[in-house]
């Protein structure tokens, strides 16, 4: 049996911190959304391609964020708070991750003893309305990529 290498958990940020600069331009007004994301696929994409050319064999995809892997997951699912439907697409992914003027982002919590918190998902009786579309989009690209 052959041995294999494998990467989890590859930082995000970019070399050059672009997502980070990228997301605080977007949070303060300077950067459309459409840049914000474009940056974070660049970097996803320079992500992959460095670890393809280091002879990595299994390389992890789907793990970006732009805040907390748990809001994607409430927000694919369509777990929507009634105070954040007022907003859509990344408006309102952020407003449930920081709020907005008085209107309370979505609790964070601790996870057990360890210093990584979360956003609480507020489960209600509303009917789910799942969107996958941005992270089998990963799929696709690495698929039509490499």
């Amino acid at each position: 049996m052959q041995i294999q290498t494998a990467t989890l958990g590859y930082p995000r940020i970019g070399k050059n911190r672009e997502v980070k600069k990228a997301l605080e331009a977007f949070w303060s007004g300077k950067l459309e959304a459409e840049s914000l994301l474009q940056t974070v696929r660049q970097v996803e994409e320079s992500n992959w391609k460095t670890q393809l050319e280091a002879g990595i064999d299994r390389i992890g995809i789907g793990d970006t964020t732009l805040y907390d892997h748990v809001l994607d997951w409430i927000f694919r699912f369509g777990l929507i708070p009634e105070r954040f439907q007022q907003f859509s697409g990344l408006e309102r992914y952020f407003a449930m991750a920081r709020g907005r003027e008085g209107i309370p982002a979505l609790e964070m919590t601790k996870w057990f003893d360890t210093n990584y918190h979360y956003l609480v998902p507020e489960i209600a009786d509303e009917t789910l309305s799942v969107d996958f579309s941005d992270f089998l989009e990963r799929f696709v690209l690495i698929s039509s990529n490499f």
